[in-house]
């Protein structure tokens, strides 16, 4: 009996010396919120190849796991090596598999990774942006340790941050690094008592060294059309106070700014801001929802004689951390389609060297980032992987503010396990580790930056025999067609297209019928 009693006070101590280890560690946020338990995560995910095999050997799922996005990123913010064993785990056969096409004589890659520089000629501070930054993530949504975190990791690594639609916070100037100050339709922490516009407020804060870039959210492509929400949950007395809205009430922007209502008065209000935060770049995001729409902002811009310094395109695959399953999954159009929609708009205009195209949607590894420049982005944001090089595990508890691991909550109790320092450690080496590889890529494919990437080295298998390039299988306007006399597949949506109006109808819709 007493050697019972010792074997199980022997195994208490253990535990307790195991949750006190865990408690102060830092490295691992879930263990810091559920000591000892928390172990079981770890090991199942040691698991992880056994149990997939064994499943695939009883037929449950003939589907292998794909080496997914969640290994990717954590190995490369924890710094460990990224090589694989064995050979590669696609299917390079299914129809829809993508690939970049290397060449036979790659280039030395350049000392230093390429940089975007940011602001058309009515800009007076352009920036320079890198090749992947921090996309739109709201405090509110986010903890505040996490947006210190990411902000202190844009510090250190020398790339930009979206400060997301939720208002700028003390949490994203804290450390210093390069902002985006991003607004929405509900105009927070820059708008007056009746939720409009404030633009005293927004110029006294843009004049903030930190805020090298202004942009106005048009809309999401996780919930195109409709405004922002946040939980009510989640509207703690400290979010009430930054987003100038009731506490403990669901926080829902408007589908509809107040701002413009037509394409000239939307570039015209973009003006206003680049002015308003002293010629710094000024620009705005959208999820693409029609190439008439795309086209009438181009018109505008030519009729008013000024662009927007940037446009960030999101796709309908983009995530987000609150959204009904409707918009989530049919509406939009993903990034692929919508990024190559503006691109050729500007293109067809002659104004595409004047504006600058950031790309958002599940944008993680290099592979990604290639890809959309060659689809005409100039540079890329992610969202989602930079959650993940946080600490994010994908609980999926994002709308109930019982994030495990400290990341999407306001419990400060929870994100209190999330270490400021060792997580901004691993933000930064995350992009740093993906831009580089992206640079060894271009490299490979022959070329010495993005501006030598063509539609031709990026293919895809269109079917189970045959393959074609994306210059074969889209159009690519070449520079001022739109003007000269469009191509018959752009003629219809060019015509259709009005400098004053959004709802511009073609002859053949049931509106003019």
């Amino acid at each position: 009996m007493s050697r019972t009693r010792a074997a199980l006070s022997a195994g208490a101590g253990a535990l307790g010396a195991l949750g006190l280890y865990d408690v102060l560690q830092r490295r691992h946020s879930v263990l810091r919120n559920y000591p000892v338990v928390g172990h079981l995560r770890f090991l199942l995910e040691d698991l992880r190849p056994e149990l997939q095999q064994y499943f695939i050997e009883r037929n449950w799922d003939g589907r292998p796991f794909d080496r997914d996005t969640r290994s990717l990123v954590y190995e490369r913010a924890k710094g460990t090596m990224t090589e694989q064993p064995f050979g590669t785990e696609r299917d390079v056969n299914e129809v829809g598999y993508e690939f970049l096409v290397h060449s036979t004589v790659p280039v030395a890659e350049p000392k230093e990774p390429h940089r975007v520089l940011i602001g058309g000629p009515d800009c007076s501070k352009p920036y320079s942006m890198s090749l992947l930054n921090v996309s739109a993530m709201s405090f509110g949504a986010l903890s505040a340790n996490a947006i210190r975190a990411l902000n202190k990791g844009a510090k250190m690594g020398g790339f930009a941050h979206d400060t997301g639609e939720g208002g700028l916070s003390p949490y994203h100037l804290e450390h210093g690094g390069d902002l985006v100050w991003e607004v929405g339709s509900g105009y927070f922490s820059t708008r007056t008592k009746d939720g409009d516009f404030d633009e005293r407020q927004f110029a006294d804060k843009s004049a903030d060294d930190r805020v090298k870039c202004v942009s106005l959210k048009l809309s999401q492509g996780a919930k195109p059309g409709i405004g922002g929400v946040l939980p009510a949950a989640k509207v703690s007395e400290e979010i009430a106070r930054i987003r100038e809205v009731p506490q403990g009430q669901k926080c829902v922007s408007p589908a509809q700014h107040k701002v413009f209502s037509t394409p000239v008065e939307l570039i015209e209000f973009i003006a206003r801001m680049r002015d308003l935060a002293g010629g710094k770049p000024a620009g705005f995001k959208l999820c693409v929802g029609s190439r008439t729409d795309v086209l009438a902002m181009v018109k505008a811009m030519l009729e008013v004689g000024t662009a927007p310094d940037f446009i960030v395109v999101d796709g309908s695959e983009g995530g987000t951390g609150a959204a009904p399953l409707e918009f989530e999954d049919h509406v939009g159009m993903p990034l692929t389609d919508g990024l190559m929609t503006v691109h050729n708009a500007l293109v067809g205009a002659g104004l595409r060297d004047t504006v600058r195209l950031g790309a958002s949607g599940k944008v993680v590894g290099a592979s990604d980032i290639v890809k959309r420049l060659v689809q005409g982005a100039d540079y890329t944001n992610s969202a989602r992987a930079m959650m993940m090089a946080v600490g994010c595990i994908q609980a999926q508890k994002c709308h109930t503010d019982k994030c495990p691991v400290g990341v999407a909550t306001q419990s400060h109790a929870r994100a209190l396990a999330l270490d400021v320092g060792d997580k901004a450690q691993r933000v930064q080496r995350y992009q740093q580790a993906t831009v580089a590889e992206a640079v060894t890529l271009m490299a490979a494919m022959g070329v010495h930056s993005p501006a030598e990437l063509t539609p031709h080295q990026l293919r895809v298998n269109v079917d189970v025999r045959h393959q074609a390039s994306y210059a074969q299988l889209h159009d690519w306007l070449e520079p001022g067609e739109l003007l000269e006399g469009p191509r018959p597949s752009w003629a219809a949506d060019w015509a259709a297209a009005r400098p004053d109006t959004f709802r511009a109808a073609h002859p053949t819709s049931r509106r003019t019928a």
